[in-house]
């Protein structure tokens, strides 16, 4: 038999199936899906076989044999092999890349350099000898002192240099005592008088014949210690046997079964349509308010899918959301829900893998690459908050998880719910033009009023000569909570760069004359830029508008309004969540747990609160300032505003209490500000679509972001040069190539970055051009220290 092998080697030669020999011993074994291990030049590497066959088209006798089989059954099933040759294609990125993303983290290689005796312990140098005594290798990091030696007997071939591959993490075994099964055995057992220890654990035995019982928990109830349980056992009281165990994620707490909601008129009619396509691969896009039950809809559709013996996958955006949706899944569905996401170890993860894999499990819920579950009869595919850029991965492959899903979907012939208040452009477009079919719900479930939203203009606290980053109304309205007991959210959006420059007394943004867009501030050069056109221009020393002197480079940070809070509030308990504070594991659960305890007043955080959380004992939100993402240089830059700005509103006001909001802004008259403030999706999306019409970006043309970097300016320039020549000369003319420009953080790590832009309708030769560009890279530029990365439909261009 003959094993194609996609070989662990990211390199555009490389890149495609290699044959093979199976060795006799293995080969009712070897199946498509399994790891091996294989010769690949003068040293052995890991790899996927994606394909078994009779013969090949090399010379039999020239063909190597797999070195070892990896895995016992296959980590990857075929409907994963065949995902993984259509995102090489989609998201131009190397086949290894598209297996290596499906498994977990655990069962990526981890290669180990080392030196294996080839002969007797005699036939080499005595002062290697005592390296060999006790095992047939030796470490590369273990043989420093030892390497001219070593390198003498690898010449004589007494000693051959090899590659270990192992796992980065094993499967965690646990010790059981298996007690004898009747007390016959156990009293016939001699203990000596004066061993206390064995006598005391001779009594639990009496007390529990026939069980079995992990050692560390036994050494609990017994008291006893390891060294007395194995006494024991040596006289034949009992058995010792490792067992495989799964490593458990902890949840915030105990779970309770919690029985199905009664649906609303609205929830019903939507869940009637979702049930009655249930065995097609049709697409929903449901659009609910902040409120309206969106989460019920789907814990009752799984319910149904679960019914009819399927599996399902759910999947939210980030982390901070995983804890307490996975709480609301497991008091619906309780064992049968796994969880999948950064927080977790990598043997946690490992483990979550495996009960999937063993179809343990028939849910799961995770972050964005819980979409590659190895499940094999799935019936549902959701995800909520489909707008989050978080579903696209920043390095190749650089795929979408909402286009997996809907590849998937057509695969196993199941629906996919993409769930959303606020749905990107896009999707809304899609459901608009009949691609999707659109589900609605516009009210809150539980018939609660929206929130009252009011929006500060902060210009007018500045005129009143307040300097603060409260204004008085929000800083009012925060002394009041903490009167009647009720908690705030205060929201800072610190996801942009303090980038743009703006007139602190009549709220202009500096734009550029050509693009509808802010420009950046850079301080070395005291410019500011455009990163569309490549237009410049000094910083003004007067606003060009009303010739005030207070212009500003705007931002701030949540450290910064923590120790704000602190004076004007001092008596708040505040909670902080963002990057810094949420790094170790578990951070996210204790934080959200602490305030959904009432132990704190105010939840300070960044995007990760805007989203998800319900408390219902939240009254206030408090967005400290909707222009951070306005004025960022970015084609989505009004969409993402209005959608956080959404989201975040609808954290307040989720129980018996109402809600109320306060934005405060520089700029309280754009559209994505004041139709955020009463939710109004419909009338954002004809005035956003607009603009994206005019100025020819998604969902009118498709974008591709190509980037380059190199430790040389005019090199990178050069590279980028080259490249938009190459583009205009393999693409049809109404493809359009903007740039090339600097990219928005133009050195990072000490590497020049420059970018260029594709928008196209229909371009057929694009994917073709795009591998014979990497190809060049890789052949050319790769050497001399340049770097290139295309991604296909980028959420961001900065």
């Amino acid at each position: 038999m003959i094993a194609e092998v996609i070989v662990d080697v990211a390199a555009h030669p490389i890149d495609r199936p290699f044959d093979y020999a199976i060795p006799k011993r293995v080969e009712v074994l070897a199946e498509p899906g399994m790891r091996v291990k294989v010769p690949f030049g003068n040293r052995k590497v890991l790899g996927f076989i994606t394909k078994m066959k009779e013969s090949s088209d090399f010379d039999p006798k020239r063909l190597k044999p797999v070195h070892e089989l990896m895995d016992v059954t296959p980590v990857l099933n075929e409907e994963l092999l065949q995902m993984a040759q259509w995102m090489k294609k989609q998201t131009v990125c190397f086949e290894i890349d598209a297996l290596q993303v499906m498994v977990p983290a655990a069962l990526r290689a981890k290669y180990e350099k080392r030196f294996v005796l080839n002969a007797t312990l005699e036939e080499i140098a005595p002062p290697l000898r005592p390296y060999f005594e006790n095992r047939s290798f030796i470490r590369l990091q273990d043989a420093v002192d030892v390497y001219a030696l070593l390198k003498k007997e690898m010449d004589k071939g007494t000693i051959v240099a090899d590659t270990d591959i192992q796992q980065q993490t094993a499967v965690k075994k646990v010790r059981m005592i298996h007690i004898a099964e009747t007390s016959e055995v156990l009293e016939a057992i001699e203990i000596r008088a004066n061993a206390k220890q064995q006598l005391k654990l001779m009594e639990y035995f009496l007390k529990n014949t026939g069980q079995s019982i992990e050692s560390s928990q036994l050494q609990k109830l017994a008291g006893v210690s390891l060294p007395t349980i194995y006494s024991l056992v040596d006289k034949g009281a009992a058995q010792i046997s490792n067992m495989e165990s799964y490593r458990d994620p902890k949840l915030l707490s105990t779970i309770e079964h919690k029985e199905s909601l009664q649906l609303t008129g609205a929830q019903q009619t939507a869940f009637d349509q979702i049930e009655s396509a249930l065995n097609t691969s049709k697409t929903f896009l449901l659009h609910g308010i902040t409120g309206s039950g969106k989460t019920e809809i789907y814990l009752q559709t799984i319910d149904q899918v679960l019914k009819q013996g399927k599996e399902a996958i759910m999947l939210v955006p980030e982390i901070s959301l995983t804890p307490q949706m996975t709480i609301r899944f497991k008091e619906r569905f309780g064992d049968q829900v796994a969880v999948l996401h950064s927080g977790l170890s990598a043997g946690e993860k490992y483990d979550e893998w495996r009960k999937i894999q063993r179809a343990e499990v028939k849910v799961v819920v995770g972050a964005r690459s819980a979409i590659f579950a190895p499940f094999q009869n799935l019936g549902l595919i959701i995800l909520d908050e489909e707008h989050e850029s978080s579903y696209k991965q920043d390095d190749s492959p650089r795929y979408h998880a909402r286009d997996m899903a809907i590849w998937r979907s057509e695969y196993h012939n199941c629906p996919v719910i993409l769930g959303s208040a606020t749905p990107s452009l896009e999707s809304y477009a899609r459901a608009q033009k009949g691609v999707y079919e659109l589900l609605v719900l516009e009210k809150r479930a539980k018939n609660q009023p929206l929130p009252a939203v009011h929006i500060v203009d902060m210009r007018e606290e500045l005129r009143n000569g307040n300097r603060s980053m409260f204004s008085v109304q929000l800083a009012d309205a925060i002394r009041d909570r903490l009167e009647k007991k009720q908690q705030t959210v205060l929201f800072l959006n610190k996801r942009g760069y303090s980038s743009f420059v703006l007139c602190r007394d009549c709220g202009t943004v500096m734009q550029c004359p050509n693009c509808d867009i802010s420009l950046t501030y850079h301080r070395s050069s005291e410019m500011m830029k455009c990163h569309y056109c490549g237009y410049d221009e000094r910083v003004p020393t007067k606003c060009p508008e009303c010739e005030s002197e207070h212009i500003r480079f705007f931002g701030t940070g949540t450290q910064k309004v923590e120790e704000e809070l602190a004076k004007v509030v001092p008596e708040a308990r505040v909670l902080r969540m963002d990057v810094d504070t949420t790094r170790t594991k578990g951070a996210h659960e204790k934080i959200l747990s602490a305030f959904g305890e009432g132990k704190a007043d105010i939840l300070l955080g960044t995007q990760m609160i805007a989203k998800g959380l319900d408390f219902p004992n939240i009254t206030l939100v408090g967005v400290l300032s909707a222009d951070t993402t306005l004025h960022l240089p970015d084609f989505r830059a009004a969409e993402k505003t209005y959608q956080l700005l959404t989201q975040v509103s609808g954290r307040a006001g989720r129980g018996v209490l109402p809600g109320t909001v306060f934005v405060q802004s520089y700029t309280p008259e754009h559209y994505a500000i004041t139709l955020a403030k009463d939710q109004l999706y419909e009338p954002f999306y004809e005035q956003e679509m607009a603009m994206r019409r005019a100025s020819g970006y998604p969902p009118y043309y498709f974008v591709v972001n190509i980037q380059f970097t190199h430790e040389d300016l005019m090199t990178v320039a050069e590279y980028a040069d080259q490249t938009v020549r190459y583009l205009k000369g393999q693409l049809s003319p109404n493809t359009l190539i903007i740039g090339p420009s600097a990219s928005l953080i133009s050195r990072v790590n000490n590497r020049y970055r420059y970018q260029c832009l594709i928008k196209y309708k229909k371009e057929s030769k694009l994917i073709d051009t795009m591998q014979q560009l990497i190809k060049i890279h890789r052949t050319e530029w790769l050497k001399k220290g340049a770097t290139l990365s295309i991604d296909m439909n980028p959420t961001s261009v900065m």
